[in-house]
């Protein structure tokens, strides 16, 4: 019996070891290559769609990408996890620069992105120094997830060191300082697992190691949505076709569902984001990921209460909304960059974008929103301060 005892005890301990070392025995299983050395010289890169010079710079080899916002391609290379080291230096930040690594990059329409964000005074302390953006579908959705952001201490004059170590899901970004992540990504969001490597940017290049399947112990499973906390988000609708909206004009009370209108169910992504480019992707010809024809959706959902009252609701969108409440218009409102009627922070979709009341009927309430888009991403994020007499749809 006693043994049967410590038997038992020992199968749980070897269980509960196992759980917690999931994310590293998956990582054991692949074994880091050797580190690859790639110079920067002409015959390593593919500069097909934007042009670049290969020359010598502070004394090392250098790539010197020209004007232009296209990627320059490491050729024959093929990136899954690892760490990929570089150094950078801008040309010329006297209006600002946008500086960019790709990895896992399938073509134009489909990569993961990191991009340093640099202007001419580096002292000013900002959250938009370095940001993490996919590109899904052709649109470039740094405005929806701006919350893969953060300061980072760039040198405007000098090399910059940049390490990204990624692994699975997750990703580490080190600038400068190799001790401490500048910027941390708990889940990659595009739907690449592999792919090129890519850059652009007018800035010089340097000193490029891809060390494959060195992930430094970076567990491969996506880190927590602390939001999954968080009860009162709605997270799930019906959403209609996506339709074409003329040059100018604004949904109005005429343009709601109709009776033969199809809906199919969309659930939220993390931090509650209901994400219509994922969704609906981009228009044909988009440039950059900015559309240039403006489309809308309609986005249905049903609030039940116990109880004739008015909630609050917070809403995040991009890029207008037109919410109406049992068929009767209760809110429009435009989040429109770089317009000044732009939300606050800067333009990007978040929880902070607007708050409202709603007026709530005993039983079953309709809440339809119509959302439409032009500029890069598209979507909204949705939540009731207060769940009092209130239920919500879920995911399940």
């Amino acid at each position: 019996m006693k043994n049967k005892y410590y038997y038992q005890k020992l199968k749980q301990l070897t269980l509960l070891l196992l759980a917690l070392l999931s994310p590293a025995l998956i990582y054991a299983q692949t074994k880091p290559a050797k580190p690859i050395i790639i110079p920067f010289e002409a015959p390593r890169f593919d500069t097909t769609m934007q042009k670049a010079e290969f020359t010598t710079y502070k004394g090392v080899k250098a790539m010197k990408i020209l004007p232009g916002n296209k990627q320059v391609l490491v050729k024959g290379l093929t990136f899954t996890n690892g760490t990929i080291e570089f150094d950078i230096q801008p040309v010329d930040v006297s209006r600002g620069a946008f500086l960019s690594v790709y990895f896992r990059y399938q073509n134009p329409n489909e990569s993961e992105l990191v991009y340093l964000r640099c202007k001419p005074d580096e002292t000013e302390q900002r959250n938009d120094a370095i940001q993490y953006a996919p590109i899904i579908h052709g649109v470039n959705l740094w405005d929806i997830m701006g919350h893969f952001q953060a300061p980072a201490p760039i040198r405007n004059t000098n090399w910059n060191h940049i390490k990204l170590v990624i692994s699975g899901l997750q990703m580490r970004v080190y600038v400068n300082d190799m001790a401490k992540a500048t910027l941390s990504v708990p889940r990659l969001e595009a739907g690449t697992n592999t792919g090129a490597i890519a850059f652009d940017g007018q800035a010089y290049f340097a000193n490029l190691v891809i060390k494959p399947n060195d992930t430094e112990w970076l567990s491969p499973t996506e880190g927590p949505d602390l939001t999954d906390h968080d009860i009162n988000y709605i997270r799930r609708w019906d959403v209609s076709a996506s339709q074409f909206l003329e040059k100018g004009r604004e949904l109005i009370i005429d343009d709601q569902p109709k009776d033969t209108t199809q809906w199919q169910p969309i659930l939220a992504e993390r931090h509650g984001l209901i994400n219509l480019t994922r969704k609906f992707g981009g228009v044909e010809n988009n440039y950059g990921g900015v559309q240039n024809k403006n489309r809308y959706v309609w986005l249905k959902t049903t609030i039940k209460s116990t109880k004739e009252q008015v909630a609050k609701i917070q809403l995040g969108f991009s890029d207008e909304v037109y919410v109406f409440i049992n068929g009767g218009l209760l809110y429009v409102d435009k989040n429109q960059y770089p317009q000044p009627i732009r939300k606050y922070p800067d333009g990007r979709l978040d929880i902070a974008n607007s708050t409202f009341d709603i007026p709530l009927k005993a039983g079953d309430n309709q809440l339809v929103i119509g959302v439409s888009n032009y500029f890069y991403g598209w979507g909204i994020v949705a939540r009731l301060m207060d769940l009092n007499g209130i239920t919500i749809c879920r995911n399940k």
